[in-house]
């Protein structure tokens, strides 16, 4: 399973915000078009994932001076799992998995259920890591590494 691209960079932004000092000098925070940069994205599309992010009480942006993003205490207990599935959503493998009934043999199908219970194995997998696990060392450190590089 391929994760969206908003996907991607939602928890690349979430590990990024997870490695600032929580003491930062305010005018050190990242902001939207630094994340950004930093990823390869399109201003246009991190804003959407800010605001997103913004909606799911994960990360607060912070406007004027001394503005910036900063990860909120939900933000970083928050399961991989959990921001993987507000971001892709249901996202059934196939498409008679969302009730479409046109397939000849889906009143005998096993095929839907295998697929439905290995969805759900990869979900739950996640849910068992939080953005503050997988920022553990050697990820933090490397990040935070990265970081002063970028600046």
């Amino acid at each position: 399973m391929r994760l969206m691209k908003s996907t991607d960079l939602a928890l690349r932004l979430l590990m990024s915000l997870a490695v600032v000092p929580g003491d930062a000098d305010p005018d050190d925070l990242p902001t939207t078009r630094d994340a950004a940069r930093s990823t390869g994205a399109a201003y246009t599309h991190m804003v959407k994932v800010v605001g997103r992010l913004q909606r799911y009480g994960l990360v607060q942006a912070r406007r004027g001076r001394g503005g910036g993003l900063v990860l909120t205490p939900a933000g970083r207990a928050a399961s991989v799992g959990a921001v993987v599935r507000a971001f892709e959503g249901s996202g059934d493998l196939a498409a008679c998995m969302d009730g479409e009934a046109s397939c000849p043999i889906n009143t005998a199908c096993r095929l839907r259920s295998a697929l439905s219970t290995a969805q759900e194995a990869f979900y739950a997998s996640l849910d068992e890591v939080s953005v503050a696990d997988v920022v553990a060392a050697p990820t933090g450190p490397l990040l935070l590494a990265i970081g002063r590089r970028g600046s």
